[in-house]
Formats: structure tokens, sequence, C-alpha cells
């Protein structure tokens, strides 16, 4: 009896879902497991993958590409518009860094797998695993075509969490940086880059202005400032283009305390009241959900005009962003809308509104970026006489998905997805891809220690660790980058979300943050050439 239920198991553990979705439950435990804070989160599948690889347990290659596939896809929807973003402002010297980070990764595992012998299968897989970069890791087993460079990820993955959350927490130390006075320093320039939008009442006393309706007046265009509402026979109501100011009335207006205070010039004093809207007006978030809509022009809506209704404030990605004409609408913004009850009914309808909307799946994206991004890999790049580049089928979707997401909105076609769908998406082929390679490589594990010993972990270390070395120095000598800017982009162009977390801990602004999503896609992109390149050596 007893040899029947262990024969049960063994064909249940060779029974490929049984024992992918075994492996995936076991890893998601593993990885819950919290020392001092720190855990493994997802990638612990990869090494409970190992272990049953290595008794004999395998997942069909077919399940391996289309979780690769789908995790690549997904990535590259999600980083595409930051992408591009972060080539403006001060994104051109956190992408210079990231640049020179991920080249020096790549230049030092070069030169170490030249020093130790190590081949391109353990040498990329230990690359990726030092930045913590399951994207690197898909490069690297398909342009070496070996599940080995698995191994090298496992090994070094560990140390390439805690290394990264300890190099953040000792560099304020090592560069002697006071972190609360540039705190104080970097929430001022924040402060004049992103302002927080205020209300204020005003009482109309300007003899110039007396008379005229607020569209002679241009009050947006002149202050920067949106009138909400009117007081008007003791009752406060939508201001409207048509709306005369009389002298006496009271007025309320929004925007940034500049902007306010170029309304004070304009109206007349500001006094200590508030308007308490009447029965009819009404004060409402509204959604962005309606596809004809993005990548317009809230001015080309003139929804003062058309609807009687003014946009107080917009809100994008958890930031307040006053409302101008040429500010282009995104799917999923939120506009605060001020008007008549009856009008806001119309302007739902305009903007769509439809909060289901944003938990739809549109699989289109998907399957045609993949699609386009499997023929974009097979494109071959010469670069001399003997050196043929070929993005590969990992490279090349990532490179469609970036485009495409870039780009938004052809037509009715969109080529962007919800916050939701692209989790659920990324996350699911990311389970399939490491328990795929992860039972692969398991069957070599064993042969892989025998033959190269603790030498894999010391290599791996040293990828992680000088990198950020040199990074830090750059950024901090000759970048003369704010420490909380170079740790946000050490940490994303180490793609350590557990160091962004760090990293966080250490400071109330979200500077650190805004670097690291800014770096970030650069970094997957780079990473993934390094190791394509990488493979040929």
């Amino acid at each position: 009896m007893y040899c029947i239920k262990i024969k049960c198991v063994m064909d249940l553990l060779s029974t490929s879902y049984f024992a992918l979705f075994l492996i995936i439950a076991l890893g998601f435990i593993l990885g819950s497991i919290k020392l001092k804070g720190i855990s493994l989160d997802v990638s612990a599948v990869i090494f409970i993958a190992l272990l049953f690889g290595h008794y004999g347990s395998v997942i069909p290659s077919d399940i391996l590409n289309f979780g690769m596939i789908l995790f690549i896809c997904t990535i590259g929807i999600q980083a595409g518009p930051g992408f591009v973003d972060s080539f403006k402002s001060k994104g051109r010297d956190l992408a210079i860094l990231t640049i020179f980070l991920i080249a020096s990764a790549g230049g030092i595992t070069y030169l170490l797998s030249m020093l130790t012998g190590l081949n391109s299968d353990i040498s990329t897989g230990l690359l990726s695993g030092a930045l913590t970069s399951t994207p690197g890791l898909a490069a690297a087993i398909e342009s070496t075509h070996s599940t080995v460079s698995s191994i090298g990820y496992g090994i070094a993955y560990p140390f390439g969490v805690i290394g990264v959350i300890l190099f953040v927490k000792l560099m304020p130390y090592l560069l002697r940086v006071n972190l609360k006075t540039l705190e104080e320093k970097l929430e001022k320039e924040q402060f004049n880059e992103f302002p927080s939008l205020h209300a204020r009442v005003f009482r109309v006393e300007n003899q110039n202005v007396i008379g005229k309706s607020l569209q002679e007046l241009r009050i947006r265009t002149m202050t920067g400032a949106n009138i909400a509402r009117i007081l008007c026979n003791n009752e406060a109501v939508v201001a409207t283009r048509n709306t005369v100011l009389n002298e006496g009335d009271i007025i309320k207006a929004v925007g940034t305390l500049d902007a306010l205070d170029r309304v004070q010039l304009l109206i007349g004093p500001s006094v200590n009241m508030e308007l308490s809207p009447n029965k009819n007006y009404v004060l409402e978030s509204l959604l962005v959900t309606n596809k004809k809509l993005i990548n317009t022009t809230l001015g080309s809506l003139n929804l003062w005009g058309n609807f009687d209704v003014t946009v107080t404030r917009i809100r994008r990605s958890s930031v307040e962003i006053t409302p101008t004409p040429d500010i282009q609408l995104k799917l999923g913004d939120k506009l605060m809308v001020a008007g008549h009850k009856d009008d806001m009914v119309e302007v739902a309808k305009l903007l769509g509104n439809d909060a289901k909307a944003l938990s739809s799946t549109d699989f289109f994206p998907i399957a045609a970026g993949i699609v386009l991004g499997v023929l974009c890999g097979k494109i071959s790049i010469s670069m001399g006489p003997n050196f043929t580049f070929t993005p590969g089928l990992t490279g090349g979707v990532l490179m469609v998905a970036i485009i495409l997401s870039s780009i938004g909105k052809t037509g009715p076609i969109m080529w962007t997805m919800t916050g939701s769908a692209n989790q659920l998406l990324r996350q699911l082929g990311l389970l399939l891809f490491l328990a795929g390679v992860g039972t692969s490589a398991g069957q070599h594990i064993v042969a892989t220690f025998e033959q190269y010993g603790i030498m894999l972990f010391l290599v791996g270390a040293a990828i992680t660790l000088i990198p950020m070395v040199i990074a830090a120095l750059v950024g901090h000598y000759i970048f003369k980058m704010n420490i909380f800017y170079l740790l946000g982009a050490i940490t994303g162009g180490m793609t350590s979300t557990p160091g962004l977390a760090a990293t966080d801990s250490m400071t109330k602004t979200n500077i650190p943050t805004l670097a690291y999503a800014t770096v970030y896609p650069i970094a997957l992109v780079l990473l993934i050439i390094v190791i394509q390149i990488l493979s040929y050596f």
C-alpha cells in the first residue's frame, strides 16, 4: 500500500500541469518568508523549480516560451511611455548614468568571465541575477540557447537583492551627505515643478474688470487659475464664459499660490468666507475612459464653451496637474469638474466615466505586439564583417511593445493596457517562465557547482557591487547629482524594487521613486542588449 501511494505521488509530479502549479504554490510560500524585512518574493519560484528539476520534473518548453513572451511584452507595454519621457529634463542625466551603470556591469562581467574561464551560459545568467532582472534572464536563455543561465541567475540573485539594499543604506554615510538637509532642498524643487493647487475666495473691486464677461477677461490665460464658482443672489453657481462680473461679486478660484496672487491683482482682495453651492451646482470627479479622447487636448474639447463646466484640476498617477488647454488626456485621468448637474451628465458621457472600462482587458495589444515583435526579432543587423546583431525573440517583442505603448493610440486601436490587466498578465507570464527555466536548469545544477564551486557566488557579488560603486562616484562627483536622485537612479539601474523600498524608508520625498521610474525602462532595454552582446563571446 505504501509503495502504491509513493507511485501515485511520483506519477503526479511527472504530470507537467500538477508540477507547474505545485512549484508556483511552494514558491509563493517561500517568497513570503521575510528575514529582517527582506524576502525573495515571486523570484523564489525559480529556487523551488531548480529543486524539482534536479529530481526529474520538467515543464514543457512551450509553457516556458509562452510565459517568457507574455512577460516581456507586458513589461514593454508598461515601460514604453516612461522610456520616451526619460530623455526629457533631468531624465537625460539619469539616463546617461544608467547607461554608464549597465555598461560597466557588462564590462565587469566580461572581464571576470575571461579571468575565471566562465562561459557565456553562466556569465550572462550571473549578470541578470546580480541585477535581479528576469527579462535579462529571458534574453540570456534565448541568446545562449541554454537554460544553464538560470543557474547563474539563481546563485547571483540573493546577493543581488541584499547587496543593493545594504549599499543604498550605507551610501549616504560613504558620501558624507546630510539626508535631512537635502530632503528639504529637494522638496522645494519638487514644489516648484509640481506646485500644489489651492482655492481662494475674492471680492470683485477692480474697476477694469467690472462689467466684463469671463470670456473677455481671459482669466485662465492671464493668471493660470480657474474660476470655479461665483456668488450670485446669495447663491454660489458655476461660472460660465458669459458670466459678467459686477462690483462686489464674490468668486472662488482654484490654482497655484502664484496663480491666485495674480487673480487677486486682477480681480480684487481675498476674503475669508466659504461659497456653498446651491442644489443644482455639483463638483464631480470624472474618469477619462472614452478611447476616442486619448491624446486629444483638453482645450479641443471646449468644455466651458459647449457645456458651461470648468475643469479645476486633473489627477494622473497620484499627481495633481493644473489643467491647461494644451494638456493631452490619458486613459484613466481623473478630472475634477464643476458645473450644473444637468450639464454634468453630458460631460460624463463625453469623457466615458466608466470605472469598469479600466478593469477590462483588451488582448489585442498583447496579441498584435507579440506577432510584430516575433517578426522584428528575426531582423539581422550587420555590424561589420564578423558580427551580426539580431534582436531575437525577447529583444524584438520588447522593442515593439515599447514603441507601440509610447505611441499609445493609432486610430481606434489602443496600444496600452490598464495597470491591473497588465499586472495580472505579467505575473502569469513570469510564473510560467520561472517554473519552466528552473526545472530545465535543475538537471545541471549539481554538475555546475562541482565545476565552479563558490566562485560563481563571488563573481555575482562583484557584478552587483562594483557597478553601484562606480555609478555612485560618477553621479556624485562628476554629475553633481543630488543623492536622492542618485539613489533612485542606482536602484532603477539595478532593476531592484527591494532597493527602492529601502530607499523610500530613508526619506519622505518621492524623488527616488521618480528617478527609479525614469531609468528603469532604460535599464531593462540596455541590459537585454548587453546580454545579447556578451552571448557572442
